[in-house]
C-alpha cells in the first residue's frame, strides 16, 4: 500500500506530466475540425481550458513537493516547450496559455510539508480530473467513431484519435490506481508501461512519417525505421507479458530504441521551430512527442536500475 506521502508526489508528479498532455490533446482537436464541426470545435477548446485550471492546481500543489529527478527529466516541459507555444498560437491563433510553462520552469523540489492537508487537495484534484477524463475519454470516442463512420472529416488521423484516446484511458486507470493506494511490483508495471509505450513510440514515428513534405526523403526513412523498430518491441513486450521473452531484455532494447527516437524528436522539434523541416507537423506536436519520449525513458531508466 503507497504512503500518505508517496500518494501525494505521485499523484503530482502524473498530473504535471498528463494534464499537459490532455489539453495538448484537446488543442490538437480543436485545430483539425472543419467549420462545419465548430461545435466540435468549442467542446474541444472547453477541454483545453479546463485542464489548463488543473495545471495551475497542479502547480500550485507541487513547488516544494516533488523529486528533482523529475522535474530534470524533460517530461514537464523542455526547452523548447514556450517556443513550440508561441509559434502554434501565432499560426492557429489559438490562445495557449504560455504563463502555465513559465511557471513550471520555476518548479522546485522538496519534501511535502503539512502531508494531510495536501492529501486531502490531492484527494479532491484526483476525483476531479477522474470526472473531467471520463467527459474526454466519451467525446474522443464520439470523434473517433464519426471519423471512422465518415460522418466527419478531420485532417487529424484515425489512429492519431484513436491514440490520444488509448492515452486518456491510461491516465484514467493510473489515477483509480492512485486512490486505491494500490503499489504494484516494479515488474508488472515494467511489463504494462513497456507494452503501451513501445505501442505509442511506433504510431508517433508513423505520425510523423505521414506529416513530413513528400521531399524529406530521409526523414521519412528515418521515422519509419522507427516505426518498424517500435512495432517490433510492442512485439517482444507481449511476449514478456507472456513470459516468452525475457523482460529485462525487452527493457534494454526499448531503452536504447527509446534515447534514438528521442534524439530524433528532438533534432525534428529544433528543425521545425527553425523552418528547416518542410512538412505539415504543427510546433507543439513536435515538443509533445518529445516529452512522452522523455517520460518513457524515466521508466525505462528506474526499471533498469
Amino acid at each position: 500500500m503507497l504512503s500518505t506521502t508517496e500518494y501525494v508526489r505521485q499523484s503530482l508528479e502524473l498530473h504535471l506530466f498528463f494534464t499537459r498532455i490532455m489539453k495538448e490533446h484537446s488543442f490538437f482537436l480543436e485545430i483539425g475540425f472543419t467549420p462545419r464541426d465548430k461545435d466540435f470545435a468549442e467542446t474541444a477548446d472547453n477541454f483545453r481550458r479546463a485542464f489548463d485550471i488543473i495545471l495551475m492546481e497542479a502547480l500550485i500543489l507541487s513547488d516544494g513537493v516533488i523529486n528533482q529527478s523529475f522535474l530534470n527529466s524533460g517530461e514537464v516541459i523542455t526547452p523548447y516547450t514556450l517556443k513550440t507555444e508561441e509559434v502554434s498560437v501565432f499560426y492557429t491563433g489559438v490562445p495557449i496559455n504560455t504563463e502555465l510553462t513559465k511557471i513550471e520552469e520555476s518548479l522546485s523540489e522538496g519534501t511535502p510539508n503539512n502531508i494531510n492537508m495536501l492529501e486531502q487537495r490531492v484527494n479532491d484534484l484526483n476525483v476531479r480530473i477522474l470526472n473531467l477524463l471520463d467527459e474526454l475519454i466519451r467525446f474522443k470516442t464520439k470523434v473517433l467513431s464519426d471519423v471512422t463512420s465518415c460522418n466527419m472529416f478531420t485532417v487529424n488521423y484515425p489512429l492519431l484519435i484513436d491514440h490520444i484516446l488509448r492515452e486518456a484511458k491510461l491516465y484514467n486507470l493510473l489515477i483509480q490506481r492512485l486512490e486505491e493506494k494500490e503499489k504494484i511490483t516494479i515488474e508488472q508495471e515494467a511489463i504494462e508501461q513497456e507494452l503501451f509505450w513501445n505501442r505509442i513510440m511506433a504510431e508517433h514515428s508513423l505520425f510523423i512519417r505521414g506529416l513530413l513534405d513528400p521531399t524529406e526523403n530521409e526523414l521519412i526513412i528515418a521515422a519509419n525505421n522507427f516505426g518498424n523498430e517500435f512495432n517490433q518491441l510492442y512485439e517482444e513486450s507481449k511476449k514478456a507479458m507472456d513470459q516468452t521473452l525475457p523482460l529485462s531484455e525487452v527493457t534494454s532494447e526499448s531503452l536504447s530504441a527509446t534515447t534514438d527516437v528521442r534524439n530524433f524528436n528532438e533534432q525534428g522539434t529544433q528543425g521545425i521551430l527553425n523552418c528547416k523541416v518542410k512538412s505539415i507537423i504543427i510546433p507543439l506536436l513536435g515538443d509533445h512527442v518529445l516529452r512522452e519520449s522523455n517520460h518513457y525513458l524515466r521508466l525505462l531508466n528506474t526499471y533498469t536500475k
